[in-house]
């Protein structure tokens, strides 16, 4: 016979249940994917699309994020001479989650899936902001053929030495716990957002509407939760292997670097990656960790610089 802590029990989780199937069906009613599916191997990319001819640029976003983190952005400042190619991470946005996505690997892997699909035989600009910075480095590592540069935007690139990630990751990545307590995450997780972005952002002010214009509301679906949180808590080990390889490095890299950046030590990452091979490093003293918002202009720029054939100075 259930006891009357075990019925209660079952029915927090119940209304859990009901409560992250209903944030489910709104967020995604307010935020339906924009782009097309790419199938890459057997799995799909949702990717965003901006502009019809020029150089192909692909923009891989952060953690806690999605592709249309960039629609509002840098997209519409290269559109009239570039084509964009904006992807959701694999189990973020609209993206299908192989197995075994948290390797930084199979991460880059269904990105250059998504070149081989939409450019084939081309070489683009790959701009990766913070985690996707990590995911852009990778691509240059395993696939070269594809990469004529790489613009970086606040990147997390070597490990930090312990620590570094919110404590909920550590419920929500586990394969047992984890699928239960992201049925929580639609509860309290959006009471939350705003402290989270004004911290991504300090010192530099939020735009105005960035969490709706962004989609940020996607994140606290239980299925995208568990896997931003999977993501982040295998990195470091990620890095640990993958920064010995950044020697091989054959690309002009360029990279944005706000001096108040909080989330991630600019000294840890970008200055251990500046040791390690040429980087042209714009450091943005009234910045934080997100410079592609307030210096929106300078890294188009960039851009454009590097897909002309250019190098990164």
């Amino acid at each position: 016979m259930l006891t009357a802590t075990a019925l209660g029990l079952c029915a927090l989780g119940t209304g859990a249940c009901v409560t992250s199937a209903a944030y489910k069906t709104r967020v995604e009613t307010a935020h339906p994917p924009i782009g097309q599916m790419v199938p890459v191997e057997e799995s799909a990319v949702h990717v965003i699309r901006k502009g019809e001819a020029g150089p192909p640029v692909l923009m891989i976003h952060g953690a806690s994020a999605n592709a249309r983190e960039f629609t509002w952005t840098l997209a519409p400042q290269l559109s009239d001479s570039h084509r964009v190619l904006m992807a959701d991470r694999p189990g973020h946005g609209y993206s299908a989650r192989p197995d075994n996505a948290q390797d930084l690997g199979v991460q880059a892997a269904q990105m250059a899936g998504v070149l081989d699909a939409l450019a084939p035989g081309e070489k683009a600009v790959i701009v990766g902001h913070s985690f996707g910075g990590a995911v852009a480095l990778r691509m240059a590592l395993d696939r070269p053929d594809l990469v004529s540069g790489l613009v970086l935007l606040a990147p997390v690139t070597h490990d930090w030495g312990g620590g570094g990630h919110a404590w909920y990751n550590s419920f929500a990545a586990p394969p047992l716990v984890g699928p239960v307590f992201s049925q929580l995450v639609p509860l309290v997780g959006p009471g939350q957002l705003g402290n989270g972005i004004n911290d991504v952002f300090d010192p530099a002010p939020v735009p105005a509407g960035y969490s709706e214009k962004s989609a940020i509301g996607l994140l606290f679906r239980p299925r995208n939760f568990r896997a931003n949180a999977r993501d982040v808590k295998a990195l470091q080990d990620q890095l640990a292997e993958q920064s010995a390889r950044y020697g091989r490095l054959d690309v002009p890299i360029i990279v944005f670097s706000g001096s108040g950046d909080t989330v991630i030590s600019p000294r840890l990452h970008v200055g251990q990656l500046k040791q390690q091979v040429d980087v042209d490093l714009v450091i943005l003293p009234h910045e934080g960790h997100m410079p592609h918002h307030g210096e929106g202009e300078a890294v188009a720029d960039a851009i454009r610089r590097l897909a002309s054939g250019g190098n990164s100075r």
